[in-house]
């Protein structure tokens, strides 16, 4: 016999344990997570740099005291889990497989919530040439050695790509004793935040070479060096500028892909711009009764966004369980001019209770420009911004009350203009 629950979250990290805690306090008891790993928490227990709970607590912890907090209210809360535990398929009809040491075994949901969160890009999909020695490693990966393992993959690296995760570990890496002798970037700006630039670069003296790529891995049984050149606005390596960097390490820190293959296997719809979910502002995908929140719906930059995000998915999947969440005309709400997707992507106003934050990212660097929300061809807000980055993600906040003064709204679009 099949085991029937409310509600499970696929997931046990910051996304997951946030969205159990939500679905909780909104009124559901039967609520389970399954997790893979050994221990909930996900990628925050090998975050041991602070800057975690600036927004969520109101004090600045460590990943792991983040996730801390939110395992100790699941705990409170009497939220059941399953460690270890894979989940091999889910359906559009919430019916779940998963294995763990127990065997086989398969659930029925009233509501899924996909929590699974992301996976770096690994060198394959990089094409870069050269041979493969010993010393070539994913960002996430180094971070796991040095955190978890207290092993130093190397003592001179170079960093391909400018995400956090890379930033963060040029710091962490120059704290162990190793030198740093660049991080290469392909695109005129950073992927990263502003702070993890100056705090992990900046103060450190590690150079940021923009515009700058990768062209060939040298090395036999371990990496020797790197040959790097600058690039055309093509993004194509630039003949003459090549420079050759010795080194041992190379960290990839080129970008993180969401975990949607069980999301696929539902028949969720995935955006072909972030590769994660396409959701209305419940957080509910195409599939009803199919939620997704973290980063296997967008990549986030602040694990506190990631929570305050996966608390509103749980209490909407939480109100569809308790039949609240009926169906209603949703209005598109698209990226135009600079915007490069919105989540949501699609609001029924009659289910916002209070207001509706809308997050996006922007496709490059603009200075003095502004963020105007149109509705159709009205324009409902604008406010200027001294700068927006791709790497930063940006957030309008619409009220019910807007969305009431136009009841026969049928776009809702959000750009950046002068």
């Amino acid at each position: 016999m099949k085991q029937k629950i409310d509600i499970a979250i696929i997931g046990g990290g910051p996304a997951g344990l946030a969205a159990a805690v939500g679905a909780r306090h909104a009124g559901i008891k039967n609520v389970m997570i399954f997790e893979r790993e050994t221990c909930l928490g996900g990628i925050l227990n090998q975050c041991i740099h602070n800057g975690f709970g600036l927004h969520t607590f109101e004090e600045e912890l460590t990943g792991p005291e983040y996730a801390a907090r939110y395992e100790s209210q699941v705990d409170e809360l009497g939220i059941p889990y399953l460690l270890n535990t894979m989940v091999l398929d889910i359906t559009p009809d919430k019916k779940i497989t998963a294995v763990n040491s127990g065997g086989l075994f398969e659930i029925e949901a009233g509501a899924v919530i996909l929590a699974m969160g992301c996976r770096e890009r690994p060198r394959g999909a990089l094409n870069i040439p050269g041979t493969r020695p010993a010393g070539v490693y994913s960002a996430g990966t180094a971070q796991k050695f040095v955190n978890l393992d207290g092993y130093l993959p190397g003592k001179k690296a170079v960093i391909l790509g400018s995400g956090d995760i890379g930033l963060i570990m040029a710091r962490r890496l120059t704290f162990e004793g190793a030198k740093v002798e660049a991080v290469i970037e392909v695109m005129p700006y950073s992927g990263g935040l502003k702070r993890n630039i100056v705090q992990c670069l900046d103060d450190y003296n590690i150079p940021l070479k923009l515009n700058h790529t990768v062209i060939e891995i040298r090395g036999k049984e371990r990496l020797e060096g790197v040959m790097t050149a600058r690039v055309d606005e093509k993004r194509q390596p630039i003949s003459g500028t090549e420079e050759y960097i010795p080194c041992d390490t190379l960290l990839l820190s080129v970008g993180l892909i969401p975990e949607n293959e069980l999301s696929k296997c539902a028949g969720v719809e995935i955006s072909e711009i972030t590769g994660g979910s396409i959701v209305d502002e419940g957080l509910q995908t195409n599939v009803s009764g199919i939620f997704a929140c973290g980063n296997v719906l967008h990549v986030h930059d602040l694990v506190d966004f990631v929570s305050e995000e996966s608390n509103r998915a749980g209490t909407s999947a939480a109100e569809y369980v308790m039949g609240k969440r009926k169906p209603a005309r949703s209005i598109p709400v698209v990226a135009r001019n600079g915007v490069r997707y919105t989540v949501p992507a699609a609001v029924a106003p009659e289910n916002i209770s209070d207001k509706i934050d809308i997050r996006f990212r922007v496709s490059g660097v603009f200075k003095n420009q502004y963020v105007s929300v149109y509705f159709d061809g009205i324009r409902e807000q604008r406010r200027k911004k001294m700068i927006l980055t791709p790497g930063e993600m940006e957030t309008v906040t619409l009220s019910k009350e807007t969305w009431e003064k136009y009841p026969d709204v049928k776009t809702v679009s959000i750009t950046v203009e002068e």
